[in-house]
């Protein structure tokens, strides 16, 4: 114990890394096979088995991600699981319902007669919608603090309209670099479409952070923080403008720069989620609860953190496995 301190101190802030870390790669993995769905609408019937084998080895192992974080926040900050979850029992809810049909709909589209292909290709885009909004929902009523004004509501509403363009986007920048032909094209074209939606829900969840709190207002315009924070904005945008021009230049031949767009803007949603960690910490219910408030015992997190240290390595090498055996493009779906 001496060694590292206070463990008051250290095992709270490790165990709010960890969920952070495990947020953010659940909404860069999820984030693309949830954004494949929602691209259904707009894909033939061909091209949607060809993007649900884009996704088909990886979709359950994202969502692992998930289940750690909920189960982080359960078993490490207890008391602000139960009031982060009762304020957004709904939302949580929503998209839970919408998670598994997705599921469902994913085994059975495939599966199912001719005849009824249609209603589970509607099932899987009706559960990617509803989790994508329902998690946009809950990002704006975090970011607000969790008071249900009207105000508040509509910015979550609002939120969750940007992030499912959002999804949307990393889903279109993912099919570019896992598949080929007329489906890359259409994705090509998807993207920079998409592209817009992103930096408007960027700039908006930005916006709106600092002007929910005076704290964090203080936190990003007081000198010197101010100067120091700056190079995040600007390499976003040096970033986001990079991003739109190699957009514009594909494809290219022998598919150089396929995967450039993913990188990019998975490293857009790492800039953006670092920049909301930034401004909410050291609180996890924001204005209400910090990590050191609502943490577990010190006896208790050593414990949970001994497990923690044996399943995530686990996890992360379950992923690395099942991204380096699929890799390449995506082949013709079969389940024989």
């Amino acid at each position: 114990m001496d060694l590292f301190g206070d463990p008051a101190v250290w095992l709270p802030f490790v165990f709010a890394g960890l969920m952070g870390t495990a947020i953010l790669v659940y909404v860069i993995l999820d984030g693309f096979d949830l954004g494949v769905g929602l691209l259904f609408p707009f894909a033939s019937p061909t091209e949607r088995d060809r993007m649900v084998a884009s996704i088909g080895p990886f979709w359950d192992a994202n969502e692992t991600w998930l289940v750690l974080a909920i189960g982080i926040l359960l078993v490490a900050f207890p008391v602000a699981h139960g009031v982060i979850l009762t304020a957004l029992y709904l939302p949580v809810a929503v998209m839970l319902v919408g998670l598994i049909l997705r599921g469902v709909a994913f085994e059975f589209r495939v599966k199912a007669p001719t005849r009824h292909r249609g209603a589970w290709n509607k099932a899987f885009f009706g559960g990617s919608l509803a989790s994508t909004l329902s998690q946009g929902f809950m990002l704006g009523m975090y970011i607000t603090g969790l008071q249900f004004t009207w105000a508040n509501i509509a910015f979550a509403t609002l939120t969750a309209v940007f992030l499912t363009v959002g999804f949307s986007f990393i889903g279109a920048v993912w099919l570019i670099g896992k598949t080929e032909g007329a489906l890359q094209a259409k994705a090509i074209l998807w993207a920079r479409r998409g592209i817009w939606g992103l930096i408007a829900g960027i700039t908006a969840i930005s916006a709106a952070s600092p002007l929910v709190s005076a704290r964090i207002w203080d936190k990003w315009f007081s000198w010197p923080e101010i100067v120091w924070l700056a190079p995040l904005p600007i390499l976003s945008a040096v970033l986001v403008l990079t991003l739109w021009r190699v957009l514009h230049r594909l494809p290219l031949d022998g598919d150089r720069l396929a995967w450039a767009p993913f990188w990019m803007a998975s490293a857009l949603f790492v800039m953006a989620f670092g920049g909301l960690a930034y401004s909410f910490y050291p609180y996890v219910v924001p204005e209400q609860m910090t990590i050191y408030e609502s943490a577990a015992a010190p006896e208790s997190l050593i414990i949970i953190l001994v497990g923690t240290m044996v399943v995530l390595p686990i996890i992360i090498a379950y992923s690395i496995l099942a991204y380096t055996v699929f890799r390449g493009k995506a082949t013709e779906l079969t389940y024989y």
